[in-house]
């Protein structure tokens, strides 16, 4: 029984203070202190989830920055590689210029030339460099680009390739260049 705020059932006529409703405010700022202290948490963990981005991204950044700087040197050791191997034909070529001037022999030059030319052609078939074969095949647009086409000769040679203008190269069995052709019809 209650009464003005007092509960008698104690024996002494005042108030019980373990009553829920008469708690002190303590229990409320446990409350708060506790939440403030899981939100200092939530933003420690978000402040170091945004650092881990951060430090993330900026690697990412550095690594296509470094693989590019990379693929540009790879061309230019490739290309210099090339080049290296065509000197000694450039070499072969300006021998070979100088001896035309004075050679009175047509063979002799002949055969010069010849020796220049097939072992320019050989160091780039070394360097992976092939040459199409287009002649008598079928046309293919894929392969070969169309400069004409011209009445066959024959029936068999309808749609197929009469003449190589340009001839067409592999560089490792990737279409480099295209063969420029003249076609049957």
């Amino acid at each position: 029984m209650q009464t003005n705020g007092q509960d008698t059932e104690n024996g002494k006529g005042m108030p019980d203070i373990n009553a829920e409703e008469n708690l002190g405010g303590t229990t409320n700022l446990n409350d708060a202190l506790a939440d403030e202290s899981e939100l200092d948490k939530k933003q420690q963990e978000l402040n170091e989830m945004r650092d881990k981005y951060l430090r993330l991204v900026a690697e990412f950044d550095n690594f296509k920055k470094r693989t590019a700087k990379e693929r540009i040197e790879l061309m230019q050791t490739a290309n210099k590689e090339v080049i290296i191997s065509l000197l000694d034909v450039l070499d072969d070529s300006e021998r070979a210029s100088k001896q035309i001037e004075s050679a009175a022999d047509v063979n002799a030059v002949k055969d010069g030339v010849a020796l220049v030319f097939n072992k320019l052609k050989s160091t780039l078939q070394a360097k992976g460099l092939k040459p199409m074969e287009s002649l008598h095949t079928e046309f293919n647009p894929d392969l070969h680009d169309a400069i004409t086409e011209i009445p066959a000769p024959s029936e068999d040679l309808k749609g197929k390739v009469i003449d190589d203008m340009q001839k067409g190269y592999y560089l490792n069995d990737k279409l480099i260049r295209h063969a420029k052709v003249i076609v049957g019809k």
